[in-house]
């Protein structure tokens, strides 16, 4: 009877597959008191697009572009920045909100106190921050389209591209918050990305390294990005290209792969062990409450004497 309803209960959540949806719909309802913190996101490229690709474009005039063709560097450097926003859009949710919401807030207990799976909301974080940086990277890419920055029709496939970019850098932000413990190890998040922003060929050609640190910055996956990104926006394809995706494609998965110890722990959840969560919750939010209106009353007894 137990292996009956355990196999029961497994289809179930094999197919409740919207259910990553309804970890979407909260960040949605969520983001509406935080517009401002979702579009600041949209400027920060556009901001570096202005000052860095059209002024000192202005002073460096052209660069080599794929295949050694060269291009006129704001034609250079915007693709790669908008690779680089599919990046952040997908980092951004996957790693300090995530982790806030992890650590702090335990929005994720309350949820796994529902019929929501820990891979529901591994998948429903994933869609959400792929949403995040598709809505950056569409932006910008509209942004140079306005101010005449792509040069070839092939700039269509741009968008899929840094969908791409933002699953990888998704999964990868989720799998190693699982191992953070405070927020002094986001050092380690910004040792990652500063630097692969600043020098994976982002805002100059890759010809400029030593050979050795050529094959250095190639390893990285936003250079992979960039260069794929460059390619379809300037129009000059390269069958090198097809490695970009397929170093893109290997990398999602593998980023995107769960730990083993959460993956364990969501099988091994049982009924009461929700009910539990769901009961520490409540006291929990009863207890936030209850102490909320104490040091109300505090106050307002300290201002009547």
């Amino acid at each position: 009877m137990i292996s009956a309803i355990a196999v029961r209960d497994a289809g179930r959540r094999r197919h409740d597959r919207g259910h990553a949806l309804r970890v979407v719909e909260r960040n949605t309802l969520a983001y509406r008191r935080m517009w401002l913190a979702f579009v600041t996101g949209l400027f920060e490229p556009l901001l570096y697009l202005l000052s860095i690709g059209i002024g000192v474009g202005g002073l460096v005039g052209k660069v080599p572009g794929p295949g050694g063709q060269p291009i006129p560097y704001d034609h250079f450097v915007a693709p790669g920045l908008m690779a680089a926003a599919a990046m952040n859009g997908a980092v951004l949710d996957t790693t300090f909100n995530f982790f806030f919401k992890y650590k702090y807030a335990h929005t994720y207990d309350a949820m796994l106190a529902t019929p929501l799976e820990v891979g529901d909301i591994a998948r429903g974080e994933v869609t959400w921050a792929l949403i995040r940086g598709g809505v950056y990277s569409g932006a910008f890419l509209v942004t140079m389209v306005i101010l005449g920055l792509v040069g070839s029709w092939w700039a269509v496939f741009a968008l899929p591209a840094a969908l791409l970019i933002a699953f990888g850098f998704a999964g990868a932000g989720i799998a190693a918050t699982t191992f953070m413990r405070s927020w002094t190890d986001f050092d380690f998040v910004n040792l990652a990305l500063i630097p692969m922003f600043l020098f994976a060929a982002t805002f100059f050609p890759l010809s400029q390294y030593p050979t050795g640190l050529q094959w250095v910055v190639r390893c990285t996956p936003l250079y992979q990005g960039v260069a794929l990104e460059r390619g379809l926006t300037t129009g000059q394809l390269e069958w090198t290209m097809f490695l970009n995706v397929l170093y893109l494609v290997t990398w999602v998965p593998s980023a995107s792969a769960s730990p083993p110890t959460v993956s364990a722990a969501s099988s091994s959840r049982s009924s009461e062990q929700r009910r539990t969560c769901a009961v520490r919750c409540r006291m929990t939010t009863f207890h936030d409450a209850s102490s909320a209106m104490r040091r109300l009353r505090a106050r307002r007894s300290a201002s009547a004497s």
